[in-house]
């Protein structure tokens, strides 16, 4: 596995870096909607919603292992810049076989898991029936789509997120086609969109063990003795632990602004909901140069050059300003358009312009928050973004308590920028100790 150097931090490396993946993460809605599409042709609302609450089943399960790739990245990135080749395919190997245990293991348990997510989602009859059938069909594709969690994260280690990027295409790609010809073609219905993309998921990992066959195909993976050393497993499961609680109480945030915002009607709630794809546009955009830090800063702590951790973080965060600007603006001005294309509704329309400033203000007071977690995930400092996660939900808690009964959904608004703000502060105060330890 080759890596150019950490001392050879271009700006042309950075964007070879970070366009694939904003590239990539522009297919995953694409999907979603294909996938809703073909079942919609059946003319019922019931395979919609099956579809819906299957995947967002499935997507909660799956999402508590997103930890093996940022995990899996960091380290990998830090043993690439130290020249580690053994640890380098070590690490793959590991989040391999967590990635198919996992997956193995969330088979076995499927009877019991889908019970409970019913229970804590309950849904008409119809829907129930034909959700178990999508559930029962996908579930078996877990080993593979938890397997390239951590495929995708020792790639981008690598810097070599053009191959990210063609798996992604392919993976979905070949999901696409599949669905209009199992679901519109042999009108396999709720299952073919299931089995379409257990395909395409196992099709995907095979792609994904050819990219990074370098890793396995030279000897490394028989190292037993080295793949299970009592101190590279700790330290992987203490980065990894760190991450997912991290990532835990993210979510808990997001969930919870949502569940607050039904308390002020339905009109505002929908309103809310479309507002949120502002923040998810500036996600996936943002995500390209925090990835970017992830490989550069990873390889540079590696490598043990400090010089190389500052210059990498100066240029991906210049590239995260120049976006974080273009896309304020873009939402300042054509923000009301947009809002229009997502929803019909006069009255959901006017009360999303109503918060539209808070989409504005959302990039440049939270850019911050989004370059330092790709800094620090390179830099495996997982405790440091598990402990100012917790500080930051603290904020925003105490922000919810004070500012909802004064303000309303301005208030549920302020508290969410608050948190994004808080993160990156508190980071930012982290960050000198990070570059002093190289």
């Amino acid at each position: 596995m080759v890596a150019q150097s950490p001392l050879d931090l271009t700006h042309k490396r950075v964007l070879h870096i970070a366009v694939p993946v904003v590239l990539s993460n522009a297919t995953v809605p694409i999907l979603g909607a294909v996938d809703t599409a073909v079942v919609g042709q059946m003319g019922l609302a019931a395979p919609i919603g099956a579809v819906g609450i299957g995947a967002i089943i499935l997507s909660a399960i799956y999402w508590i292992f997103g930890f093996l790739r940022m995990g899996t990245a960091g380290l990998t990135a830090q043993a690439i810049g130290a020249g580690d080749q053994g640890e380098t395919n070590a690490l793959l190997v590991r989040a391999l076989m967590i990635g198919f245990s996992a997956g193995f293991f969330f088979i076995l348990l499927q009877v019991p898991l889908f019970w409970g997510a019913f229970q804590v989602a309950p849904t008409s009859p119809a829907v129930e029936g034909m959700a178990r059938e999508y559930l029962g069909i996908r579930i078996y594709s877990a080993p593979a789509a938890i397997a390239i969690y951590g495929i995708t994260g020792w790639l981008i280690a690598a810097g070599r997120t053009g191959e990210v990027l063609i798996l992604q295409f392919f993976l979905n790609g070949l999901n696409i086609v599949l669905d209009f010809l199992f679901v519109l073609k042999f009108g396999w219905g709720v299952g073919g969109v299931a089995t379409a993309t257990l395909i395409a998921e196992w099709s995907g990992l095979l792609l994904g063990l050819w990219m990074v066959r370098g890793g396995y195909l030279n000897g490394y993976w028989r190292n037993w003795a080295l793949i299970f050393e009592p101190t590279k497993l700790k330290r992987m499961a203490i980065v990894n632990g760190d991450i997912m609680i991290r990532s835990v109480i993210l979510q808990i945030g997001f969930v919870s602004f949502l569940f607050l915002g039904a308390s002020f009607g339905d009109v505002t709630l929908a309103a809310n909901q479309v507002l949120l794809q502002f923040l998810y546009i500036t996600s996936y955009a943002m995500d390209g140069f925090a990835t970017a830090a992830e490989a550069l800063v990873g390889q540079a702590m590696g490598a043990r050059k400090r010089a190389a951790l500052r210059r990498a973080v100066v240029m991906t965060s210049q590239w995260a300003a120049a976006l974080i600007v273009l896309l304020a603006v873009v939402f300042a001005v054509f923000g009301v358009g947009l809002i229009a294309i997502m929803t019909t509704s006069p009255d959901v329309r006017m009360v999303a312009a109503q918060y539209l400033p808070w989409m504005v203000a959302a990039p440049l007071l939270g850019g911050a928050s989004w370059m330092l977690d790709g800094i620090f995930i390179g830099a495996t400092r997982s405790r440091d973004m598990r402990n100012m996660m917790i500080v930051s939900f603290g904020f925003y808690a105490a922000a919810l308590a004070v500012l909802m009964p004064m303000f309303g959904n301005h208030g549920l608004w302020a508290a969410m920028i608050i948190f994004f703000v808080v993160r990156g502060i508190t980071l930012a105060i982290r960050y000198p100790k990070l570059e002093a330890s190289v």
